[in-house]
Formats: C-alpha cells, structure tokens, sequence
C-alpha cells in the first residue's frame, strides 16, 4: 500500500476531501500539520507535527520519519505548505517543483520579477517596506493602483487606492495586519507591502496540472461578479468558462508562461487572470489547488474529485482521464457582510430548494466573531450549485444567496479592537445576503 504525506495547515477547509480521497484509492495517509492534532498521543505514527516556516527542519524530520516508514508521494494542501512540501521532496528524492519555484509562487514581490523578465503580461510593480514613509511612496506610483501583502493568501489585505490619499490609508491598514505576531511570524516578508498598477477586466480563474512542466487545464472558471475593489472579495466561480475559445487558449497559454517563468514543472497549480482588449494578465500563479470547497465543483473521468486526481499523480498513479464533467458547476464562497458575532443563519431549507442548487455549508461557527475582507481569513461558507448551463448555474447561486440571512451582532468592544477598526463603524443587527 503505498503511503501519502499530506501536509495540512489547521486552518484549511480541505483535510476532509484529501484524507477521503487517499481512502478511496486505498492510500495510507500521513497527516503533518503545523500544530499539534489532538489525536497525536493517540496515533503517533499516523501524524505529524512541523514547522512549516522552516523547510529545512522540517525535512529532516520527515526524511528520518521515512527511514522506518517510506513515504510514496507529498501532497502540500493549501500555500503556507508549498514551500515546505518541496524541501521535503527534494529530501526524499520524490519528483515535485524545487524550493526556488515554490518561493517564487508564494511571495508576490518575486512572482513579480520573474514574470517581469520572462515577459509575461503582468501589471507593472513597486515595493515598500513598512518603516517606509506612506505619504512619500503614494507619489510615486501611478492611479488606480492595488497594495497587497507579498505573503497573504485570499484577497487578504488587498486594497485599491485611487489616489494618494487612498493610498495612505490602505497602507496603513495592511500594516496593522502585517504587524499582528501570526503574520510577522512569517518571515521578511511581513515588512512588505507591494503595489501594483490596477488592471481592468474581466477576472478568470484557471485549474490545472503540471506533469513534467507540461501544463494540463483542468477548469476554467468566470468570476461573473466585478472585482474592481476597493477590496477584492472573490464570490461566485461558474466553469465552463463563457469565454471565445480563441480566449480561453490565450489564458491557458499565458499561464503555461507564467508556470514555465517561475520554474513549476510538477503538480497543481491555481492561477487568477485579468483579461481584456489586451489579452490575458496574470494576477497570481498558485503551486497548489483550488482553495476552500470549491473543488466540490470539479469531477473528473468517472467520477474522480480533484483530490484523488492530485493523489494520483503525487505517487505515479495511472490517471484514467483529466477530462472534467461537462456538466456546468459553480460555487459562491459566501462574503462576510459586516464584522461581529454570528448568530443565526436563516433561509438555508430555502436556499437549497433552488433548482440546480446541490447544497450550502455554513463553515463558520454560531457564536464565532467574523472578520469581513481585507482584515479577515474566512468565508462564512459555499454555495454549490450544477445546472445545464452556465447562465442557470449563476442565477441559482444568486437566488440561493438570497434566501439566506445573517443575523450579526457586534463584537464586544475591547482596547485593541478599537485601535485597529477600520473607519467603518459596525452598527448591523441583521443583514440578508
């Protein structure tokens, strides 16, 4: 039986699809996390615990946990594992990217470079460091422009700023979040902040699989929603793509680009693309899956979920078919409206009576503080829905989101709290959708 690592930050939605996946296929699982599971005393050789912030410390012990129990394949879940998960092939001679290109994915200011250099379409950049004078750097740059964290996943910390004045206060607002100790635990590049010039279009999202550098599209996703800012919260995700085939070849191969600058030859990768009278612009090029439930949406061959697809090709498995169901899918990550404590959700019976709707899962707790974007982490949860077209799969997330309301209190005011709001007050007892 051959036997997977899976490398799993506590704080992913996608333990449960990747540990189903493994048993599907009959794989022994080997769960390493960044923290230690509660079950850990229990089944010590079934569970790990790793610094994933050092990739070299981290292989080791793996590679010394090999010596009595070989490992057949590593699979990094979500972006803080990525990087980790190729030193760790490396240890254990397993095929995947280097270190190098991980890197390159994961931090935005070095993704910049090499897509810069190889040519690709991708905004033009500048970077600052926190101990940087804001008001100085905002003349500088050109407007609109995006300030984002180089380290932060999920749109977090993502702001449009147009104007100087903007400007200001997005930096300081992505500092606050920069300077919180999870984050500035991170490393260098907590200090930070990259800007980019703004680049208008329609929003795409590609899912694919590298084998041997050789790009194989797996999804195409329309973001049918603007993202224009001034943050940038993902909502509804509809593939197939509406999109000219001329167009969709023009993403895919602009990504291939992109996979081949930053030197990613094996695996998954997740790449989020602008696209307009200029063609296709990357965004980010993820070495890793898509994020949260969304993969809920994608079947392969007969029946394959993304996971075991990714299993498979992680301990060179036959993989029968990468021909996705046709069937149009989508998926709305659910948008936190105000900041607070949920309460109650109402209307999710409604919800998934709509035709074409396949079920909602609320994700985050009753009676947890949520946090909305640029500040928060979390989606309250996803809609998923699958139709005969893609225009019916998008009017069913829209009408399933309708149905449903949050009932949001205020959090308790504290000290700190009050230092770091942003200028929005947050005075919503209830909010629909």
């Amino acid at each position: 039986m051959p036997r997977l690592l899976l490398l799993i930050p506590t704080t992913t939605y996608r333990t449960e699809a990747f540990v189903e996946a493994a048993h599907r296929l009959g794989v022994e699982v080997v769960v390493a996390s960044d923290r230690p599971n509660a079950l850990q005393h229990a089944v010590q050789e079934g569970l790990l615990t790793l610094n994933f912030l050092k990739p070299d410390v981290a292989a080791r012990k793996v590679a010394e946990y090999a010596r009595r129990h070989p490992i057949d394949g590593v699979v990094p879940v979500d972006d803080p594992t990525t990087v980790v998960g190729a030193a760790i092939a490396k240890a254990l001679g397993l095929p995947s990217n280097s270190v190098e290109s991980t890197y390159a994915a994961l931090n935005k200011s070095v993704m910049r470079q090499h897509l810069s250099q190889a040519g690709v379409p991708s905004p033009r950049y500048w970077l600052f460091l926190l101990d940087d004078d804001p008001a100085l750097a905002a003349r500088t740059v050109p407007y609109p422009s995006v300030l984002k964290p180089t380290i932060l996943a999920g749109s977090r910390g993502v702001i449009r700023a147009d104007d100087p004045a903007q400007f200001v206060r997005a930096f300081r607002r992505i500092e606050i979040i920069l300077r919180t100790p999870e984050v500035a635990a991170m490393g260098d590049g907590a200090r930070q902040i990259l800007v980019e010039e703004f680049v208008p279009g329609m929003e795409v999202a590609l899912e694919g699989l590298l084998i041997k550098g050789d790009l194989q599209v797996l999804a195409l996703f329309d973001k049918p929603d603007p993202l224009d800012g001034p943050f940038f919260e993902e909502t509804i995700y509809v593939t197939p793509s509406r999109l000219p085939a001329p167009v969709q070849d023009a993403i895919a191969y602009c990504t291939a680009r992109a996979a081949q600058a930053l030197g990613l030859r094996e695996g998954p990768v997740h790449a989020e693309l602008r696209v307009n009278e200029s063609g296709p612009w990357i965004v980010e090029v993820a070495a890793r899956s898509i994020g949260g439930l969304c993969s809920r949406t994608l079947r392969f061959g007969t029946g394959m979920s993304l996971e075991e697809l990714i299993i498979r090709h992680a301990l060179g498995m036959e993989i029968a078919s990468l021909q996705r169901d046709r069937k149009p899918a989508g998926v709305m990550m659910i948008p936190i409206p105000r900041a607070g404590v949920l309460h109650e959700v109402r209307g999710r019976e409604e919800a998934e009576s709509i035709p074409g709707i396949e079920g909602v899962r609320i994700t985050i707790p009753i009676g947890q503080e949520i946090v909305p974007l640029p500040e928060g982490t979390k989606y309250l949860g996803f809609i998923f829905a699958r139709d005969e077209t893609p225009e019916r799969v998008e009017a069913a997330l829209r009408q399933a989101h309708r149905r449903l309301t949050f009932v949001i209190t205020p959090a308790p005011e504290t000290p700190e709290r009050a230092s770091q709001a942003p200028e929005a007050g947050l005075q919503v007892d209830m909010m629909r959708h």
